[in-house]
């Protein structure tokens, strides 16, 4: 009898963390790219660096990932993709609502590879204090855990 107490106490409390477990949203801009085109290819580094974002990420439990209509984007989200057997979902980088409420509507963490730009204005969206990106920083990762009260934590990553 203790022990099937014991055990219904042990699933009851699992299945409280499982139900309460919010879907988080991690959040990079685009690696490092051969040069300053409107489409570039990534480069040597930029392709070292999206190799490393797909070792960091990949027991996440990522299920989506989103990048924008971009190469650099694209070839920063395609190594994890391929980990994860995941097909990347484009969204235009100008179409910030789309993808905010998709975000918001996700039960499960998402990967969202941006721009410089656009990622604080997206940050902001999904409701966190506001942040920057200098024109020169790729090793930014943002991990926002959707909820109530969202929460911020800003990483980095080689």
């Amino acid at each position: 009898m203790m022990k099937r107490l014991v055990f219904c106490c042990l699933l009851v409390s699992v299945l409280v963390a499982t139900a309460t477990a919010q879907p988080t949203v991690f959040i990079v801009r685009h690696a490092e790219r051969v040069d300053a085109s409107a489409d570039s290819d990534l480069s040597e580094t930029g392709r070292a660096r999206a190799e490393a974002l797909a070792k960091m990420l990949k027991d996440k439990n990522i299920t989506a990932i989103y990048a924008t209509e971009f190469k650099r984007t694209q070839q920063t989200a395609a190594p994890l993709a391929k980990a994860l057997g995941i097909t990347v979902t484009t969204i235009p980088s100008k179409d910030k609502d789309a993808l905010v409420a998709k975000l918001r509507a996700s039960n499960s963490n998402v990967l969202v590879v941006g721009h410089g730009n656009t990622i604080p204005d997206l940050v902001k969206a999904l409701g966190t204090e506001p942040i920057n990106i200098g024109e020169n920083d790729y090793d930014n990762l943002f991990e926002i855990e959707l909820g109530e009260k969202p929460k911020l934590i800003h990483l980095h990553y080689h």
